[in-house]
């Protein structure tokens, strides 16, 4: 494997690096700033997920390109929870709510990190009340390359019981980062149903099918076929939670480009996915100073359901104190 680091910038008063990774024509730069996927381009040259040139823009812009999510990945209602009879205020950032661990998440810190074998080790420690949460926990998330594509490790351990979910939030471009819509793009998601939600996109707290909706990938279909729908309309598009079928490391999802040929697996040992297709993106300058705006990506983020602390139907999101969270995504992928 072969190893580059170089400066990408300064944060918190300390160094932020640019490591890249490559082997067997496959070559990922992340950052030290949010444990950041910054690139990921495949053997044929393409650039597969979008990013930023410059620090000044991972710390200003909205969106979270390619970022570790955490504490808690997607949304917590009313910026609160009660664990073991005590009530914990967390920081709201999106209303009355939290979004992906508050205004300054794991995606606004710096990371200590390590090579290891295959790959980088991300580390932190979140100290106790960070963001309102309990407990310090302690964080490791490691991106391994893999004969065809890469996997994303993450591993966490609490002093005090407290609610975990982390993810990536990556924007994927199978055309080439700046190669416009990805509402061309199929999905194929092993998810036979979802977690319906209100207005400001907190779950019900129930499952309901995907049968006869917008939400029905279980055969493929392209991302645009049905994005009109009604059902999409209040979110201008896709930002659903799926309940994923199955148990372990499974296949989740495959998306696939009909203009590049390239192919996308995920697995994960994740009982959620949020498919989002970047519906409010607002129009930027990326990487090379291509143009992003509204459905330039797609994320697929493995997570625990959102707002799941709140619904007892839910799976738990509880890491008990001295106990290990330890989840994987694979995104492999396949070209023509």
């Amino acid at each position: 494997m072969n190893y580059i680091e170089t400066t990408f910038g300064e944060a918190e008063g300390r160094p932020v690096k640019r490591l890249t990774l490559s082997e067997q024509g496959y070559r990922i730069s992340l950052l030290n700033y949010g444990a950041t996927l910054q690139s990921l381009v495949l053997p044929n040259g393409l650039d597969v997920c979008l990013g930023y040139d410059a620090l000044a823009d991972y710390q200003k812009r909205d969106g979270c390109l390619g970022a570790t999510i955490g504490r808690y990945a997607n949304r917590i209602g009313g910026a609160a929870f009660t664990l073991n009879g005590k009530e914990y205020r967390l920081n709201a950032n999106e209303g009355e709510n939290q979004l992906h661990g508050g205004a300054h998440g794991f995606d606004k810190r710096v990371w200590d990190y390590a090579p290891v074998p295959g790959g980088i080790a991300f580390s932190r420690v979140s100290p106790e009340g960070e963001e309102g949460f309990p407990g310090a926990l302690a964080v490791t998330v490691t991106y391994t390359l893999l004969r065809d594509g890469i996997c994303i490790r993450y591993e966490a351990e609490s002093t005090r019981d407290t609610f975990v979910s982390l993810t990536n939030h990556a924007y994927f471009n199978l055309a080439g980062h700046g190669n416009g819509s990805v509402l061309d793009h199929t999905l194929a998601l092993a998810a036979e149903e979802y977690t319906p939600a209100g207005a400001d996109n907190l779950p019900f707290g129930r499952l309901a099918p995907v049968a006869g909706t917008a939400l029905d990938f279980c055969t493929e279909n392209s991302l645009g076929a049905r994005i009109g729908d009604a059902l999409l309309a209040p979110l201008h598009g896709y930002d659903h939670n799926f309940a994923l079928s199955g148990r372990g490391i499974r296949r989740a999802a495959k998306l696939s480009c009909p203009r590049s040929g390239v192919s996308m697996a995920v697995d994960t040992t994740m009982e959620g996915m949020q498919l989002y297709t970047a519906n409010f993106l607002s129009a930027r300058a990326g990487k090379g100073g291509v143009q992003y705006e509204p459905y330039s990506g797609v994320c697929l983020e493995t997570q625990r359901f959102p707002d799941a602390m709140h619904h007892a139907a839910f799976p738990s999101p509880l890491l008990r104190a001295g106990m290990r969270y330890d989840e994987r995504t694979e995104y492999r992928f396949t070209l023509v």
